[in-house]
């Protein structure tokens, strides 16, 4: 993918909780992005309607008008759409990414719909976990399921920051882990 300067980012925040580890990293990355001249954008998708896929695939009919579940969704895709590169903060739940963030995500299935390949974005996730090991955590299976998926659909990632805190608010403490958010915010804008 050729290197442009992006000038929208998406921040799709995916914890529950509006303080939470995962969403002050997004908040160091999107710090990182306008420092770096992008128009940021970001979305808490805990708050918003979000339906389950209901695999009917009409979204990928041929001359669909998109997916037919009438939710926020229908204002998140044009977004998506409209971005140069997407942040997706997601805290480790139970092994895995929270589930306001797969939701979201297996939505995405729809995004073909909308155009000849709207995946062709710079990508950074960013992750918060309880254990100290990205393996243990569960952390490990965020990353493989982000890199598997938008490998598969041609997005360009730039890069994972993941690091571990308990309690809400404990990553402040990290401050080298903060300023590798923000260089991954930056590096979207890139």
């Amino acid at each position: 993918m050729e290197e442009t300067q992006a000038k929208k980012l998406l921040v799709l925040q995916g914890s529950p909780r509006k303080k939470g580890n995962s969403n002050i990293l997004a908040a160091a990355a999107r710090k990182g992005a306008e420092e770096a001249g992008a128009e940021v954008e970001s979305l808490f998708i805990h708050g918003m309607d979000i339906k389950p896929c209901q695999a009917c695939w009409n979204c990928q009919k041929k001359d669909t008008k998109g997916c037919v579940i009438k939710d926020d969704m229908q204002t998140i895709f044009p977004k998506l759409i409209a971005a140069d590169a997407w942040l997706i903060a997601t805290p480790v739940h139970w092994f895995n990414m929270s589930t306001q963030t797969k939701l979201w995500l297996d939505r995405c299935f729809a995004l073909a719909a909308y155009g000849e390949n709207p995946f062709k974005k710079k990508v950074g996730v960013v992750i918060s976990y309880g254990d100290t090991d990205p393996y243990a955590s569960g952390g490990i299976n965020i990353i493989r399921t982000f890199q598997d998926c938008f490998r598969y659909v041609g997005a360009d990632i730039k890069g994972f920051v993941y690091g571990s805190a308990l309690h809400a608010g404990d990553i402040s403490d990290d401050k080298e882990l903060l300023k590798k958010a923000e260089k991954l915010g930056a590096k979207l804008t890139r």
